[in-house]
């Protein structure tokens, strides 16, 4: 099957921006979303060589976006070399992801800027994953809420590191993580924000009112969510509590049962909502890989059938796929296919500012989409266009021409 060709896909539930077309087709085109089309309502003529998908009454929902992701498959961003990016790029649209922020970590001024560098020049390839961007996650976070990472390259706010790193990666440096508590008035965050970076409260020992006055400066979002920072207290609901209270934050969230209990993940979705949620992997590159030794940040990490940690104990990212965060919301909670759509896709692009390209179904759109059942096992992922996987497709989905 050449994959390369015009896509037709039929008999599918299609869930656009504002509803859910019953029975309805699409057409793929060019790497962009052509049409939508109502149940019998078909283009007069099809353009040549197009290849027909009966999805044989599945879902078509968007591509998912991941805005936090280290590694997967045995690569690592920091690995800062092109076939790091191509192995995750190749193997993400194997759990829905049809693009993705490159996470970097605390480490070496030298090594992180190799990373961007290499980020700038990666060259994304249709069928594959698409790089959108760099989620710096540190150096400026604070040490007591380090986490995993590595505290001799943690440093203090420094705008002229930043924007020096900013022009390294040919302004693909979309959303960093950082304490905001170490941005004493403000002007830090302040600048990031006016020049359209999404400021993250992570890896912060801030309280409720320091994250009230980051908001004003001009945060927008926390990095995984109770994870790297200050918990619910009854006298200071911390970080947590400013995700769940303050309407402005978007909130990532591991949700994996593991860095947040399904208790817990229940509660957030109960008092955060799927408008305000943004499901990330946070995973690092023993994603994929069996059970051993591997490491992150240069630090030896213990990787088992569901963790990743380090000497310690403490976390060390993820080995989750978006599918199965994705899958235990829809099973925990009361979210349906729209509101995980939110979280996966929706959120994601308008948080980093790429929603007019992506994140729904809509005609001119990258044409980014998932064929899925129910249950959201991933039948098909198309990464602008042309399919990127298949999955097993006992429900008699049929491909033609």
């Amino acid at each position: 099957m050449d994959k390369t060709l015009p896509m037709f896909i039929k008999n599918a539930n299609i869930f656009t921006e504002t509803t859910i077309i019953k029975n309805g087709s699409l057409l793929l085109d060019g790497g962009k979303i052509s049409s939508v089309h109502q149940h019998g309502d078909f283009p007069a003529c099809l353009p040549e060589a197009t290849q027909v998908i009966d999805a044989n009454g599945l879902s078509v929902i968007p591509g998912f976006i991941d805005g936090h992701i280290h590694g997967a498959n045995g690569s690592d961003v920091m690995d800062a070399t092109e076939a790091a990016l191509d192995t995750m790029s190749k193997t993400l649209p194997k759990e829905g992801t049809t693009s993705y922020l490159a996470t970097t970590i605390t480490q070496s001024p030298e090594q992180t800027e190799a990373a961007l560098r290499n980020v700038r020049d990666y060259v994304n390839k249709i069928g594959q994953a698409e790089v959108v961007g760099v989620h710096l996650e540190g150096p400026f976070i604070e040490k007591k809420k380090a986490g995993a990472q590595p505290l001799q390259y943690i440093k203090d706010p420094d705008i002229d590191v930043f924007n020096h790193w900013q022009e390294l990666s040919g302004n693909k440096i979309k959303t960093i993580t950082m304490a905001p508590e170490l941005d004493s008035n403000g002007a830090f965050i302040k600048k990031l924000a006016a020049d359209g970076v999404n400021v993250s409260a992570g890896h912060t020992n801030a309280n409720f009112s320091m994250m009230q006055q980051a908001v004003k400066h001009g945060v927008k979002q926390v990095t995984h969510l109770c994870n790297a920072m200050n918990g619910i207290h009854h006298r200071d609901i911390g970080t947590v509590g400013a995700a769940m209270q303050l309407k402005e934050l978007r909130a990532e969230l591991i949700a994996d049962g593991i860095h947040v209990v399904p208790e817990m993940l229940q509660l957030i979705y109960q008092n955060i909502g799927s408008k305000r949620l943004l499901l990330i992997t946070d995973a690092m590159r023993a994603k994929c890989l069996p059970a051993g030794e591997y490491e992150l940040g240069g630090q030896p990490v213990h990787v088992s059938a569901d963790r990743a940690v380090l000497d310690n104990g403490t976390l060390a990212g993820s080995i989750l796929k978006m599918q199965e965060g994705a899958q235990n919301m829809l099973r925990l909670t009361e979210a349906s296919m729209h509101n995980i759509i939110e979280m996966t896709a929706v959120n994601p692009a308008k948080q980093i500012n790429i929603y007019d390209r992506k994140g729904s179904i809509t005609p001119g759109k990258d044409a980014d989409v998932l064929i899925v059942n129910e249950h959201l096992d991933i039948k098909y992922t198309f990464c602008r266009g042309k399919i990127a996987f298949k999955g097993d497709r006992e429900n008699g989905i049929n491909e033609g021409s």
